[in-house]
């Protein structure tokens, strides 16, 4: 059984744990650790809107978003590597541009690495496009959006 539900402050833990176990493919790939692992999560509950997705008792997946001027920024989508492939980041994606429409927002917006190929293919894959790279130290930045 799946449900959904909106983070409180008391699940900055769960959230912190469960993106660190969803980014930790990435760190061989890039050398370091993404971003959203060294997020302080008490700080972004307070800020940021946070769905979380169970099956069952156990969290699965997360989406993290923010309006930005226009759109609704996705700022962290999170699978448990245990749960990967099930649909459950489709589902959230889905959620987020529900989240936008119901606040009168008509674009989505969400940043990643280049190298993190398989995620830009799921993002193209649901109507999001590539607006522009940006090079810094972290690596490429790619910067995808979507109008509703």
């Amino acid at each position: 059984m799946q449900s959904l539900r909106r983070a409180q402050p008391a699940d900055a833990s769960a959230i912190a744990a469960l993106t660190r176990r969803a980014y930790a493919k990435w760190v061989p790939l890039i050398g370091r650790e993404p971003l959203p692992m060294r997020a302080d999560y008490a700080v972004a509950v307070a800020s940021h809107r946070f769905d979380l997705l169970y099956v069952g008792e156990t969290l699965a997946a997360l989406i993290e978003t923010t309006p930005r001027d226009d759109a609704l920024l996705i700022v962290n989508v999170a699978v448990d590597p245990a749960f990967q492939g099930r649909g459950h980041g489709r589902r959230l994606l889905a959620l987020a541009e529900d989240l936008a429409a119901e606040a009168g927002l008509a674009i989505m917006r969400l940043y990643t690495n280049q190298a993190f190929a398989e995620n830009v293919r799921l993002y193209q894959s649901v109507g999001y496009a590539i607006e522009r790279e940006e090079t810094s130290e972290l690596g490429v930045t790619t910067y995808m959006a979507k109008t509703l």
